[in-house]
């Protein structure tokens, strides 16, 4: 048995361990809190906002021991373009407002998710479809925070005219600016490397706001993040007149805030940690959200970088969560002043050192290896949020991934199944021969094994494959191995139907093999099972072998 004192030796380090690593996390996600408030185009305060209220509540409510709950790349930029549409002048109040308005819809939506059991739709964005649109999400990200790093100002006006923009803008560069901002890019890369997920963006926004100090920055011309509120943050109501003109951006968000919850509490949790609840995630990210917006933070998620910096670290529980809010809040009370000194450049910097990791070209290969249809639909995705935005990006990467599922769901695999030579065992024919090219095949008998549900979207090209194979073998006996149909619609049923009669027509007898009780009940409610008769309904393919076996000897004594 374990003693209580062991039990309580394992809770202090337990207790230990999230205390170092919330302490860990905080370097990391308060600096890029900051830094992501300026990529939507709000101020600092917004980011060390949604480091504390969003993590609190999800700490509370969440189902991941690990999961880090603030901002992400994604969704700053996301806030940032829905944003820019409702408040093209950049009113800092009426940003502050509309931000607000967005999170609490976005939270509402995630809410809404939960009570229509929703949490499977995560899964409807593929991976290679995300890693196309994270890709495009990066480089926008990038390309945007490039007039910061320069001390120069563009009118945004989509990716491509951004970049001519800025070309064009390149003599009015601030030197002392673009100094800044490549000796912040130059620290950050050597820390990285040489330790990587280590408080490097603390140590940048340190030297950062020294720096600014010691040198007077901001009377030179480096343009600095400004007066920054010290105190908790206050209550900001939504703004109804912007419900209707933000619904459709919030939605956006939230399949991404939900997306990215999901895949980084999945991909931390250890062995031993209970399973990631998809319908109760959007409970606790929807709260998260709900209760940030109307405390002034935008739009939050499960952050990849900060979570993989806690598990790394020893986090254990989301104690370690709660520790990362309490630093955000003595950060709001305490160190505000200090903040206001820090200069755009540097945060410009921290932007592009943690999101040049959303462009994986090295996944791109891996997936154009193994399945060019996929790399496709990656490269379809990423262009869309270059051509249209990122908003509109969310909608391409859904669609691609329903215009894949679709094409593979249409066009499901209908196998010749041949027999291992020397042995009891049935598998596909390989029609290239490069695998098991001894394969055999019954002379009479041909075995097609069709695969997944047969419905109305692939009746007819099931029908077609069938036929064509049905030509160019010219069987006696037609076996249909169905185990690995689970499912039979109308539509489909009538194929099967008047497949049977065009064979028998064609001097072709047609059994079926593997009916699950699903099929059977299908078959026979439509009179197949009848027409068929017993006798050319098997259990499996190999009783069909055996039965054509015994027929062709009965045949060959006949004569």
């Amino acid at each position: 048995m374990i003693s209580n004192s062991t039990l309580g030796v394992r809770a202090a380090g337990g207790l230990r361990a999230d205390l170092v690593a919330g302490l860990t996390a905080a370097t990391v996600v308060l600096p890029k809190a900051m830094a992501y408030a300026t990529v939507a185009g709000l101020p600092v305060a917004v980011g060390l906002y949604t480091a504390f209220v969003p993590m609190l509540v999800y700490a509370l409510l969440g189902t991941s021991r690990v999961l880090s709950v603030s901002s992400t790349t994604t969704l700053a930029i996301l806030t940032g373009a829905q944003l820019a549409l409702v408040v093209p002048d950049g009113d800092p109040g009426r940003l502050v407002a509309a931000a607000a308005t967005l999170t609490v819809l976005t939270g509402a939506m995630l809410l809404l998710a939960s009570v229509l059991r929703l949490g499977f739709a995560a899964d409807f964005i593929s991976t290679p479809v995300l890693t196309g649109f994270k890709a495009g999400i990066g480089l926008v990200i990038v390309l945007d925070q490039v007039p910061k790093l320069l001390g120069i100002h563009i009118t945004k006006a989509g990716f491509f005219r951004d970049a001519a923009s800025i070309v064009q803008h390149l003599p009015e560069t601030s030197l002392l600016t673009l100094a800044v901002a490549v000796t912040t890019l130059v620290v950050l890369l050597v820390l990285e490397r040489l330790k990587p997920h280590s408080a490097a963006p603390l140590l940048a926004v340190g030297g950062g706001i020294a720096a600014s100090w010691a040198f007077g920055l901001a009377a030179r011309g480096v343009s600095t993040v400004g007066a920054i509120p010290q105190g908790l943050p206050s209550i900001t109501l939504p703004d109804l007149a912007l419900v209707e003109q933000l619904l459709p951006g919030a939605l956006g968000i939230a399949l991404m805030s939900f997306t990215e919850a999901i895949a980084a509490g999945r991909a931390f949790a250890a062995a031993s940690d209970p399973a990631i609840r998809s319908d109760r995630e959007l409970i606790a990210t929807g709260a998260a959200n709900v209760a940030g917006g109307l405390l002034g933070a935008m739009p939050a998620g499960g952050g990849t970088s900060q979570t993989l910096v806690v598990r790394s670290v020893g986090g254990r529980s989301q104690k370690a969560s709660l520790v990362t809010a309490a630093v955000a809040l003595a950060t709001m009370l305490f160190l505000a002043p200090l903040l206001g000194l820090l200069p755009n450049a540097v945060l410009a910097a921290v932007v592009i050192v943690y999101s040049v990791g959303l462009i994986q070209p090295a996944e791109f290969r891996a997936i154009r290896s193994v399945r060019r249809m996929e790399f496709r639909w990656a490269l379809i995705a990423f262009a869309g949020v270059l051509v249209f935005g990122t908003l509109p990006g969310i909608v391409v990467a859904i669609i691609v991934s329903l215009i894949g599922l679709s094409s593979q769901v249409a066009y499901p695999n209908v196998y010749v199944i041949g027999r291992k030579r020397g042995a009891d065992v049935l598998r596909p024919i390989d029609p290239t021969q490069k695998d098991h090219p001894d394969d055999e095949t019954f002379e009479g008998l041909l075995i097609l094994r069709p695969e997944g549900r047969l419905f109305f979207a692939n009746a007819q090209q099931v029908g077609a494959r069938i036929q064509a194979l049905v030509a160019q073998y010219r069987p006696q006996v037609l076996t249909l191995d169905m185990s690995r149909v689970f499912d039979i619609e109308y539509s489909a049923l009538r194929m099967l139907i008047d497949g049977e009669k065009r064979a028998t027509e064609q001097g072709a007898t047609v059994w079926l093999a593997g009916l699950s009780p699903n099929v059977m009940e299908s078959l026979r409610t439509a009179g197949l099972v009848e027409r068929l008769g017993r006798e050319r309904l098997l259990p499996n393919a190999r009783a069909a072998i055996q039965q054509f076996s015994k027929r062709q000897s009965a045949v060959a004594v006949a004569r």
